[in-house]
């Protein structure tokens, strides 16, 4: 999947345009990279399509812990996107996410996120 795919799959989910589906995704990769530890993000990153790979960067370094609540009320931040939208968005990209990356990929970004995070993508679904 190519970042194009990618931004139109969120958009399709949330009924952004893809702009904004865009934006969502940029900032939502940026939040997560901010929870994982330097090594799992780089290792998301690889797996990613190469104009997503910025996102993931720019959140990289010591690893912060705080919830999906929190998540949500960074890319609102972000984004400017309403609370139902941001948080709705949110849940696009990791469902997105988890189609985009190889399984293994995916689930160990999701063993350090925790519990709540896992959630959300089950909600996605």
């Amino acid at each position: 999947m190519d970042d194009k795919e990618f931004f139109q799959a969120v958009a399709d989910r949330t009924g952004l345009s893809r702009q904004e589906a865009a934006d969502l995704t940029r900032a939502t990769l940026e939040t997560l990279a901010l929870r994982l530890s330097d090594g799992e993000a780089r290792d998301l990153a690889l797996e990613l399509p190469e104009p997503l790979l910025d996102s993931l960067n720019r959140g990289r370094g010591d690893m912060h812990v705080f919830g999906p609540d929190e998540s949500i009320r960074r890319v609102r931040e972000h984004t400017g996107l309403s609370e139902s939208e941001a948080a709705g968005g949110f849940r696009a990209v990791l469902g997105t996410l988890q189609e985009a990356v190889p399984q293994k990929a995916f689930d160990d970004a999701m063993s350090q996120l925790g519990k709540e995070y896992a959630q959300l993508v089950e909600s996605s679904s």
